[in-house]
C-alpha cells in the first residue's frame, strides 16, 4: 500500500493549497478537484479503506499522507457545507485513528475533527452516537493514562466544547450555548453551532407564541439572541408574525392561547421573563 509518483505531486499541491487556520482563504474548486483525483488514487492503492491484515505491507509514509488527504477532505466538506461528504470522510478516517494509531504519529487534526463530528451528531439529534464516541474517548484515555493523556476530556477544548454544549442543551441553558458560539476552538465549529442556535431560536419562538399575544421588539430580539432590529424583523417575517413599527411591538398569531390553561400559561410567562432577565444580565457582562 503506497502512493504513486503522480499521487505524490497531487498530494503536494493539495497540502500547499489547504490553509488549516483560515477557512476564508479556501480555494474550494481547486481543492475539490484535487481531492477527487487523490481519492481515486487512494482507492487504487488500497489506502481509501486500508486493510490491517498484512503488517509487512504497511508503508507508514503513505498511510500518513493518506490520512492527511482524508483530513483535508473532512475540513473541505465542512467549509463547503457538504455534511454527507463530511460523514464519509470521518468514517474513512476511522481505521487511521483507531487501527493504525500504534503505527502512525498522532495527527494534529484528529481531535478537531472528532469535535466537529460530535457537533454534527448534536445538530442531527443523534445523542446515542454522541455518547458512544465520548465513551470510546474515555476508554482510550484510561488505556493511555501512563502517557499523560488522562485529562484529555477535561483539558482538550476541541472535545470539552461539544460536551458542554450537549449538557447545556439538555439543561435548557440556551444563553450559555449562545455565548459558546463566540468561544469556538476553530472557525469550522461555527457552522454546526449556528445550526444549534437556529434550532434554539425556533424553540424559543414557539414558547413566545404560546405564552404571549405580543412582545416589545427589543425583548423578542434579546430572547432570540439577535443583535440588530433588522435580524428580528427578518425572523418575524419567516415566522409570519405581525410587527407594529410605530409601537415597536411584535404580535403573535396564537389563536390557541386561550386554551392553554391559566397555570400553564403563567408558568411559561415566568420562564420567559426569567430568561429575558438573564439574557439582559449577560449583555451587560459581555
Amino acid at each position: 500500500m503506497s502512493l504513486t509518483g503522480s499521487s505524490e505531486e497531487l498530494y503536494k499541491q493539495l497540502d500547499r493549497s489547504f490553509n488549516p487556520s483560515n477557512p476564508t482563504n479556501h480555494p474550494s474548486e481547486l481543492l475539490g478537484e484535487l481531492l477527487t483525483k487523490l481519492k481515486l488514487q487512494l482507492a487504487q492503492s488500497s489506502l481509501l479503506v486500508p486493510s490491517f491484515d498484512d503488517l509487512n505491507s504497511i508503508n507508514v509514509d503513505s498511510l500518513t499522507k493518506a490520512r492527511h488527504i482524508l483530513e483535508i477532505g473532512a475540513f473541505h466538506s465542512v467549509r463547503t457545507h457538504d455534511i454527507p461528504a463530511f460523514e464519509r470522510y470521518i468514517s474513512q478516517l476511522g481505521p487511521y485513528y483507531n487501527d493504525y494509531k500504534s503505527i502512525l504519529k498522532p495527527s494534529q487534526f484528529r481531535y478537531p475533527l472528532i469535535g466537529l463530528n460530535l457537533l454534527r451528531l448534536l445538530t442531527q439529534n443523534k445523542i446515542a452516537q454522541f455518547h458512544t464516541i465520548i465513551e470510546c474517548l474515555v476508554k482510550e484515555q484510561n488505556q493511555s493514562s501512563s502517557t499523560g493523556q488522562i485529562e484529555i476530556l477535561h483539558s482538550n477544548n476541541f472535545i470539552t466544547h461539544p460536551i458542554n454544549l450537549e449538557r447545556w442543551l439538555m439543561e435548557g441553558s440556551y444563553s450559555k450555548v449562545w455565548l459558546a458560539r463566540e468561544q469556538v476552538p476553530i472557525q469550522e465549529y461555527h457552522f454546526f453551532v449556528d445550526q444549534l442556535v437556529d434550532t434554539i431560536r425556533s424553540e424559543i419562538a414557539r414558547c413566545q407564541e404560546k405564552a404571549y399575544s405580543s412582545l416589545p421588539l427589543t425583548d423578542a430580539g434579546t430572547l432570540l439572541f439577535f443583535k440588530t432590529p433588522g435580524e428580528v424583523l427578518e425572523f418575524a417575517q419567516l415566522r409570519k408574525w405581525k410587527v407594529d413599527p410605530i409601537n415597536q411591538i411584535i404580535q403573535f398569531q396564537n389563536d390557541g392561547l386561550s386554551d392553554l390553561g391559566s397555570k400553564h400559561h403563567s408558568a411559561m410567562e415566568k420562564v420567559i421573563e426569567f430568561t429575558l432577565g438573564y439574557a439582559k444580565e449577560l449583555e451587560t457582562i459581555v
